[in-house]
């Protein structure tokens, strides 16, 4: 049987919804170009429209 931390994540932010799922699109990409110098992300629907308010940006 699997722990309740197995099954939940705590997110950051007001709604980690939109954090949870940037962060980990931003730590594979990281994993696949670890020597890149830097990243240009271009957010679109929900996350484009409350990004910052909702801290998606700081994931």
């Amino acid at each position: 049987m699997e722990s309740i931390q197995e099954l939940f994540r705590i997110g950051v932010g007001p709604s980690s919804s939109h954090t949870m799922g940037p962060r980990r699109a931003a730590e594979i990409f990281r994993g696949r170009y670890p020597f890149a110098a830097a990243y240009r992300v271009k957010l679109y629907g929900s996350l484009a429209a409350t990004g910052r308010g909702h801290l998606t940006d700081a994931a």
